[in-house]
């Protein structure tokens, strides 16, 4: 199992490549942020160490340009910072686990291997259904205009690209259950256990009230709409699956514009039969 080091401290980098190396793991180092991001780019890993504080760029970096890219092999964390801040804009970023030093080495052995068994899984940090976006750290939804070049509404689209959606806390609850499992049909059960929690003992007919919250939100948003210009639908809805639940789809690309018709070829005039030649 191949993992690289992001470290700047040399004893501690050095010690890390001797003990991981002793494991059974080819160990890389990196001893900068770049040289880190550098390497996790041109090589492919089964997990990577990464130090927060690093020249360069930082591990918070790091981590969310690596994720940004659709690079998921498995990344732990390393602080020397005490606060509980960090830890969560570790995960935040998309760090997959996080330790503070100093810490135990067999502790370290012990997560990797465990971040290895996972393996290389997506997991965004912000999710995305078609147009639609979900920023869970930032609290923060929206739809991304997409209109096609050369129409009246590609103007007003380029300048507003994001329109956010003013959700309540449970509203917004709902939507990322959904969008964790876009393209599935949930029921209502399970969203009441998800979203509410299994104490609520309220009405379950509540799941279909939020729904249609949702349904009107997202319908009400006005992509690409210049003056006298009819909304331009981004295709994302929660559809009622009929005895199971709910589930929401997207669009996999959006319409393309209609191509002019082409003008048909003329006929070849008819080729006059030649004689024979006797």
């Amino acid at each position: 199992m191949r993992v690289l080091v992001v470290e700047d401290e040399r004893h501690l980098s050095e010690a890390l490549q001797r003990g991981l190396g002793a494991e059974g793991f080819a160990v890389d180092v990196a001893p900068t942020g770049t040289d880190g991001l550098w390497m996790a780019r041109e090589h492919s890993y089964d997990a990577i160490v990464l130090d927060i504080l690093l020249p360069g760029a930082n591990g918070f970096e790091v981590c969310r340009t690596l994720r940004s890219e659709g690079n998921w092999t498995p990344i732990l964390m390393l602080t020397a910072k005490d606060g509980e801040l960090d830890e969560a804009e570790s995960l935040d970023t998309g760090a997959d686990d996080f330790l503070r030093k100093p810490f135990s080495f067999v502790v370290l052995v012990a997560r990797i291997r465990a971040l290895i068994r996972r393996g290389a899984v997506e997991r965004p940090a912000v999710l995305q259904v078609g147009p639609l976006w979900l920023d869970p750290s930032a609290h923060r939804s929206w739809i991304s205009c997409g209109v096609p070049e050369g129409t009246a509404a590609a103007g007003a689209a380029r300048r507003a690209r994001e329109i956010d959606l003013a959700l309540t806390p449970r509203e917004f609850s709902l939507l990322e259950y959904l969008m964790r499992h876009s393209g599935t049909a949930i029921s209502k059960h399970e969203l009441l256990e998800h979203v509410w929690g299994t104490g609520f003992d309220g009405d379950p007919n509540v799941v279909e009230v939020y729904v249609g919250y949702l349904r009107r939100k997202l319908a009400e948003v006005p992509l690409g709409s210049d003056k006298g210009e009819k909304p331009l639908p981004h295709g994302v809805v929660v559809e009622t699956v009929r005895g199971v639940g709910y589930r929401l789809e997207a669009p996999d690309q959006p319409d393309q514009p209609d191509q002019p018709d082409q003008p048909e070829r003329p006929e070849q005039p008819e080729q006059p039969e030649q004689p024979e030649v006797s």
